[in-house]
């Protein structure tokens, strides 16, 4: 950021520079902190300083390495999470909830420890275009109700909406970001390569979803954006420009990397043989408009649709 746009000009740096705390620094957590703390000295010397909040001692140095201050803490014990209070003037929440309940009590014990000291002045939280469940394939924007059909994606809509109450009370600008499925080529399980080589199938054209997907990167990039530049209590989709069913994303990727394409299947035949996780997503189909990025948060995408993200290294 640039420097006029810092606070407390009469104090030292070290003390006006603007902290930004990351909370869930996996990879896009990471992506995050990188693009913050790249570019020239000059602007690095001035500006933000990235806070990781993480709850394995192994990771510290990691972190550290990477130009962030780790700050040890479990978001499942709210008596770790103290030192959060005040801490931050900006946060990025990129945590998953946990994997069981219909509430994200992890959410709940950051906006309690929130609540007790100096306010942030603005929060990012990435949730999930799940929170829409089945929408038979229609258009999107984010004024749509959610209708969650799973309990992975309840838990995100419970966060969603304890958030939004938070920011309504407090006066905490809040944006969240609804997130398709997050690829890179450079992503752990990032591209559908090992799916494609175990060949597993994919659905038939009668029975097939339309399916939203977003590059890690962009992600990145949009949650920074909407960091500094989000409407208060605002919901963006975070969604690339690809307008794919799911089958033919699998036979883009195969054409790409030179695999042979996924067998089709019926419904039926995919129930009996897919896990239900990859079963879920089987179940549901939209197709997200992202204009709100676009235009609000005046992101331009580096790979606008997967096949030039699947082609970037």
């Amino acid at each position: 950021m640039p420097v006029n746009q810092f606070p407390h000009r009469a104090l030292p740096a070290r003390f006006r520079r603007t902290r930004v705390l990351i909370i869930g620094c996996g990879d896009v957590g990471q992506r995050i902190a990188h693009d913050l703390l790249r570019g020239p000295s000059t602007v690095r010397q001035h500006g933000p300083r990235v806070l990781a909040l993480t709850s394995s001692a192994e990771k510290a140095p990691l972190l550290q390495q990477q130009g962030m201050t780790p700050l040890r803490g479990n978001l499942d014990d709210v008596r770790s999470l103290r030192r959060l209070r005040g801490i931050a003037q900006r946060v990025i929440y990129m945590a998953p909830p946990p994997n069981h309940g219909l509430h994200d009590v992890r959410m709940a014990n950051v906006v309690r420890v929130l609540r007790q000291g100096k306010l942030p002045h603005s929060m990012v939280y990435g949730s999930t275009t799940g929170v829409y469940g089945d929408c038979g394939g229609a258009w999107v924007d984010e004024t749509r109700p959610v209708r969650p059909s799973t309990d992975r994606a309840r838990r995100r809509v419970d966060a969603e909406q304890r958030l939004l109450r938070f920011g309504k009370e407090s006066g905490l600008r809040l944006q969240i970001l609804r997130i398709p499925g997050i690829y890179a080529p450079n992503r752990e399980g990032g591209t559908p390569r090992t799916r494609l080589l175990k060949g597993l199938p994919v659905l038939q054209a009668a029975d097939d979803v339309f399916t939203n997907h977003i590059h890690a990167d962009d992600l990145a990039r949009i949650a920074q954006a909407a960091l500094w530049r989000g409407k208060p209590q605002r919901i963006y989709h975070a969604s690339d420009d690809t307008q794919l069913r799911m089958g033919d994303y699998f036979d883009l990727a195969a054409d790409l990397y030179g695999l042979p394409r996924p067998p089709r299947v019926t419904l039926q035949q995919a129930q009996q043989t897919l896990p239900p996780m990859m079963l879920s997503f089987m179940g549901e189909s939209r197709r997200l408009r992202n204009a709100r990025i676009r235009q609000e948060l005046r992101v331009a995408l580096r790979y606008p649709t997967v096949r030039e993200g699947l082609q970037s290294t």
